[in-house]
């Protein structure tokens, strides 16, 4: 690949990040009749997963551009492409587990992997967390992704939507 090419996917790139920021802060606020910007309260669980998408975009982006760089089949190239693997594997297992948690009639959940840790940390919309709860989530992770039983922290965080 060309200098010229590399830079314009790179400028490319960083063009899209900036726009995205932008777009980010436009649609947290809304316009009132009035012409004020009034900043829409959010919950815990909605910022989590904003700034959870914002960051692995991020990570994605630069692994592309690692990728671009190399050419195919060499150390790097290989190594970044099973880096982009691993975050979309830890992605895809993180909405997964997000979605049985809320099938067991929580309202919100959010789940957080670590790509350099086995820990999985999962936060519940909850006020309380009682014990039988606690073992059904523990053993539904366990069993569905395979996660040690020593690497599973549950939370509970009361959020009002």
């Amino acid at each position: 690949m060309s200098k010229r090419k590399k830079i314009i996917i790179m400028s490319s790139l960083v063009f899209l990040l900036a726009l995205t920021a932008v777009l980010n802060v436009l649609l947290a606020g809304n316009l009132t009749a009035s012409g004020e910007t009034v900043v829409t309260t959010s919950n815990y669980f909605t910022n989590f997963r904003s700034e959870r998408t914002t960051s692995r975009s991020e990570e994605l982006l630069q692994i592309d551009s690692v990728i671009a760089l190399y050419e195919e089949g060499s150390d790097k190239y290989n190594e970044a492409v099973n880096m982009k693997l691993k975050i979309v594997e830890m992605m895809e297992k993180e909405l997964l587990l997000e979605t049985l948690i809320k099938s067991r009639g929580f309202s919100d959940a959010v789940v957080s992997m670590g790509m350099d840790s086995d820990n999985v940390n999962v936060f519940i919309n909850s006020d309380e967390l009682d014990y039988n709860t606690a073992l059904a989530i523990w053993v539904m992770l366990k069993d569905e992704v395979g996660i040690a039983p020593g690497s599973i922290i549950i939370l509970p965080i009361y959020s009002q939507v």
